[in-house]
């Protein structure tokens, strides 16, 4: 056995099951997605195809009841696509945010809503999206401005949102909202928007970004917007901010997961690109400056992939607490950083070409540092709790 055999590291979480499941997610991946990603880029967003694609194939809301739609796995099921995607740097297809979107209506909705949405969300019909982030409020939710008014049976809205991942497809939008302004957390309400021929909701322009190029993050506007009272998530008002605060740990860990996976996929390309690159008549691998630093962001990728498959445990058991999900999402999205700038940087020229996965990877690994919470905020919870 050689020593990179004998020192592979294997998730404690995989078993014979998934292991086939993520050959299935690979193969998907490769064939389906990998091929159009140039064409994406250029165009901002994936488009609804791949979607529904993905929902035939049964990898969408992958860890939602059976009885609903979804694939009746667990969280498991959920990180193995998104590490697929990640190592390929494929981030134009927002399935975290979809995911979570459908845990608002698991974790909140009603039976109603739960039977009305999630088979279509499962299906792919409906691409989620969350409306939580304004001009003027990011994560301090206290300052939303978008208002929903109760009229008879339904709520109009007023407002606008911004930075929202998948928010140029979206069909339908877990939309924060204040149903009793001036009450703060009290006067917080989520209702589930769905937009087709929604009068009064517009779209704004997808969002020219440093990175995340195949994402169609974009700006939502709502102008007295009505939706049936039917929709407010759980059917009580005033719920909306306790509901976001039940679901961060979930959204943080699919964003650790995420920043993981992507270290692993920058080393593994940087691993074949010094052994293939050439130097003063060796290979630029064989250089002492090139081991140590590969040694070290192997190392840190280690440490966060032993610390991201212990939350991965935990949620699966159902014990993984607000504190630890929000240091796994700050510690390894700036350790995601450290790396995949050595990594970047041994490619040399070539790093700084978007044609080469380690540069794609890069810029897309700063926003990691800033949404499901800026990094300063995990730390400021982080720091309440000691």
């Amino acid at each position: 056995m050689s020593a990179a055999a004998a020192s592979a590291y294997v998730s404690p979480w995989m078993d014979d099951e998934l292991a086939i499941f993520r050959d299935a997610a690979s193969r998907f991946v490769e064939t389906e997605m990998v091929p159009h990603e140039d064409q994406w880029r250029k165009q901002q967003n994936v488009g609804k195809e791949i979607w529904r694609k993905a929902g035939a194939v049964g990898l969408l809301c992958t860890d939602v009841s059976a009885d609903y739609g979804g694939g009746g796995g667990d969280f498991r099921h959920e990180a193995v696509l998104y590490e697929e995607l990640a190592r390929r740097g494929l981030s134009g297809f927002g399935q975290g945010v979809h995911s979570i979107c459908a845990h608002y209506l698991v974790n909140h909705g009603t039976v109603e809503q739960k039977q009305r949405f999630l088979p279509r969300l499962a299906s792919g019909e409906l691409i989620g999206a969350i409306g939580m982030t304004e001009p003027a409020a990011g994560s301090d939710l206290q300052g939303l401005k978008t208002r929903a008014v109760r009229e008879g049976d339904e709520y109009v809205i007023n407002g606008s949102k911004i930075f929202i991942t998948n928010g140029y497809l979206a069909g339908l939008i877990a939309l924060v909202v204040k149903t009793r302004p001036g009450e703060g957390a009290k006067g917080t309400s989520i209702l589930m928007v769905e937009t087709q021929d929604l009068k009064g909701y517009r779209v704004g322009r997808i969002l020219d970004k440093m990175g995340l190029k195949s994402q169609d993050t974009a700006e939502l506007f709502f102008e007295d917007v009505r939706v049936p009272a039917a929709n407010l998530l759980g059917g009580a008002e005033g719920q909306g901010f306790y509901q976001l605060m039940g679901d961060l740990p979930y959204e943080r860990a699919v964003i650790a997961v995420s920043g993981v996976a992507a270290m692993e996929g920058a080393l593994a390309e940087t691993v074949k690109y010094v052994k293939d690159r050439r130097a003063f008549g060796r290979s630029i691998a064989e250089f002492q400056n090139t081991k140590f630093k590969l040694a070290e962001a192997a190392t840190k990728t280690r440490i966060a992939r032993v610390f991201i498959d212990d939350c991965i445990a935990k949620i699966v058991a159902g014990t993984l607490d607000s504190v630890t999900a929000s240091m796994a999402k700050y510690w390894i999205t700036d350790t995601q950083q450290e790396v995949l700038d050595e990594c970047l940087q041994l490619h040399g020229g070539y790093g700084y070409m978007n044609e080469y996965l380690v540069c794609r990877l890069f810029a897309d690994s700063r926003v990691q540092r800033i949404y499901g919470g800026t990094n300063e905020i995990m730390k400021e919870l982080i720091g309440r709790s000691l």
